[in-house]
């Protein structure tokens, strides 16, 4: 019996699917495979790739933290954020990467009061997860460059 797919954010939903075969989730305390017949399970979620199998294709989601179910083969994905490696603008996600970096490095003159510290490492980490998914989905290597 295959398992029954359903991410959501606050916005939206981002993917339902009846027919899939396994997940893999990036969760808080590691990696974990979801297959049919799964034992009942909640965790949080990490910032990573979570990958859905249907038959032999393979999609790639980005998630950006949140929490999951798995319950008689239901899989609930409630996420902060979602993307699909085809909605990942790149150029926007390197821009990103950089601004954050600049913040933890004291160097963001656009700043008025200081830098939060953990609201730049989650944007970076953010960052980072868009650019690897969608060059390693998209035929690239997946490793950012550094950019000083």
């Amino acid at each position: 019996m295959p398992l029954k797919l359903s991410i959501v954010t606050a916005q939206r939903t981002i993917m339902e699917r009846s027919n899939v075969s396994k997940i893999v989730v990036p969760a808080a305390e590691g990696q974990i495979t979801v297959l049919p017949g799964h034992a009942a399970l909640m965790s949080s979620l990490a910032i990573g790739e979570m990958v859905v199998y249907e038959g032999d294709q393979a999609e790639a989601i980005v998630i950006h933290g949140g929490f999951f179910q798995v319950i008689n083969n239901v899989v609930s994905v409630l996420a902060d954020g979602a993307e699909s490696v085809d909605a990942i603008d790149l150029e926007r996600a390197e821009a990103a990467r950089a601004r954050a970096e600049q913040r933890l490095q004291g160097r963001d003159t656009d700043l008025h009061g200081g830098v939060d510290v953990l609201r730049a490492q989650l944007a970076l980490q953010r960052s980072l997860a868009r650019i690897k998914v969608a060059r390693r989905r998209r035929g690239g290597t997946g490793v950012p460059t550094q950019q000083r």
